[in-house]
C-alpha cells in the first residue's frame, strides 16, 4: 500500500473499538461563559479542532488513594467491557486505544489530551510515536491529582486527540529575540493596532473588534492572509473499499 501521500490509517486491532472522530469546536465550559465570551478567542477555537479525538465508552469512574500502587486506583466501568487499567501505579489511568496508527514516512503522532478540555482532578500525559514504523499499538494516560477524589469519563467523552506532526521539523526551526524596533514597518504596525486596541476597549469594555477572528489587518484597511482559518474541517476515518472488488 503507498504511504507516500497524506494517509493517515488506523488499522483494527481487536474489539472493543474506540470511536475516532474529527475534534469538534465546541466546549461546554467556553460555552458557559458569560454570553459565551470565550467564543471570541479564536486561537483557542482553532486548537479545539486541531486533530482527531479518541472518544470514551460507558461511564468510567476512578478514584485514587494517594499511593505509589498499582492498587490504590480503583476503575469501576458502567457499559463498557474494555475499562482503563492503572498498572503503572502513581495515580495513572490508562486506556487501551485499539489501533495501530500509520503516518507516511517522516511523520508522527503526538497524542495529547484534548485541546482546552478541562478535567478536574485528572490531567492528560502526552507522547510522540513514530508511526511511520512502530508495531506497538497506542495507549493513552490520564493522571489523578486528588487524592480521594473520584473523577468520571462519560459516554462519548474525549479522553486524547491524535496530531500528525514532521518529524524533525521542530529541529530545523531557527528562533530568535530581536529588538522590534529593528522591523520600522512592524512597529509601526503594532504601534497603531496597541493605540487602536486601547481607545476600542476604552470606549466599548464590552464589545469585539473581530479583526483577528474575520483575518483582517488592525483597523479592518487591508486583509488579512488569503489562507486564513475560522474553521477547521478535519475529514472522517473512512472504511477503505475491498481492495479484492
Amino acid at each position: 500500500m503507498d504511504l507516500s501521500g497524506r494517509q493517515l490509517i488506523a488499522y483494527t486491532l481487536e474489539p472493543p473499538y474506540l470511536p475516532v472522530e474529527p475534534a469538534t469546536i465546541r466546549r461546554p465550559w467556553i460555552d458557559a461563559t458569560p454570553g459565551r465570551y470565550a467564543n471570541r478567542c479564536l486561537p483557542m477555537l482553532i486548537a479545539n479542532q486541531h486533530g482527531w479525538h479518541i472518544l470514551n465508552r460507558g461511564t468510567i469512574s476512578v478514584t485514587w488513594n494517594g499511593g505509589d500502587e498499582p492498587e490504590d486506583v480503583r476503575v469501576r466501568a458502567d457499559g463498557w467491557t474494555d475499562p482503563p487499567v492503572a498498572h503503572f501505579g502513581s495515580g495513572i489511568v490508562t486506556w487501551r486505544i485499539p489501533y495501530l496508527f500509520r503516518t507516511p514516512p517522516g511523520w508522527n503522532i503526538l497524542l495529547r489530551g484534548p485541546a482546552n478540555h478541562v478535567k478536574g482532578g485528572a490531567t492528560s500525559l502526552e507522547g510522540v510515536i513514530e508511526t511511520d514504523w512502530a508495531i506497538t499499538p497506542a495507549f493513552h494516560s490520564w493522571r489523578l491529582t486528588d487524592a480521594d477524589r473520584t473523577v468520571i469519563w462519560t459516554d462519548g467523552e474525549p479522553i486524547c486527540l491524535l496530531v500528525p506532526q514532521r518529524r524533525g521539523d521542530l529541529e530545523n526551526w531557527q528562533p530568535q529575540l530581536r529588538d522590534l524596533k529593528s522591523e520600522p514597518r512592524l512597529a509601526e504596525d503594532y504601534l497603531r493596532f496597541a493605540e487602536r486596541r486601547a481607545a476600542f476597549s476604552k470606549n466599548d469594555p464590552t464589545g469585539w473588534e473581530k479583526d483577528y477572528f474575520l483575518g483582517r489587518r488592525p483597523g479592518g484597511e487591508s486583509p488579512g492572509p488569503d489562507d486564513h482559518q475560522q474553521r477547521l474541517r478535519l475529514r472522517t476515518f473512512a472504511a477503505a473499499e475491498d481492495e479484492t472488488t
